[in-house]
């Protein structure tokens, strides 16, 4: 979480919590409510194995739908393409880099995102990780290291881009 409570997210992955908020409250909750009624209609609630995983679904959603709402209220959303060209990294960007221990490894491309865009396999880590971390202000050139399981990684940033 940022300073103050914001939550720094691109446009698509605004756009993305918007959407399953949306569905969440206009088309599964409505569904979900209709079912549990039904449920309870049947009689015997204690021993209604329908009711009760309907109502434990519901308060999933529920407290998925309170996360989203908080979420949405403390967006910030910070578009990378309207971004004034820089050659240093800060939100948004998409970096190139190099490992400098293992020049077998191939070049590695990173997005810089907000913690709920996050998708390592996808390329997208998120703002406050590691490796986003000692990303953050480099210039191409610039050779960075950052801690992990087995131990420090060095990169080189060889090209950077806000698209």
């Amino acid at each position: 979480m940022a300073a103050g409570g914001k939550y720094y997210m691109t446009p698509a992955g605004y756009a993305a919590l918007r959407r399953e908020f949306e569905d969440l409250v206009r088309v599964a909750r409505p569904q979900l409510v209709q079912v549990v009624a039904w449920a309870a209609s049947n009689g015997d609630r204690s021993e209604n194995g329908d009711y009760i995983y309907g109502k434990k679904k519901l308060r999933e959603m529920d407290r998925r739908i309170r996360y989203l709402t908080r979420r949405i209220e403390d967006a910030v959303v910070v578009d990378p393409a309207q971004r004034a060209q820089t050659d240093q990294v800060f939100f948004g960007a998409r970096v190139t880099v190099v490992d400098v221990d293992d020049a077998s490894l191939a070049e590695t491309t990173w997005r810089i995102v907000g913690v709920d865009e996050a998708d390592p396999g996808g390329g997208d880590i998120n703002w406050l990780s590691p490796l986003a971390k000692a990303l953050m202000k480099a210039r191409i050139g610039d050779e960075v290291s950052f801690h992990t399981p087995s131990g420090v990684r060095r990169l080189e940033i060889v090209a950077i881009s806000y698209d």
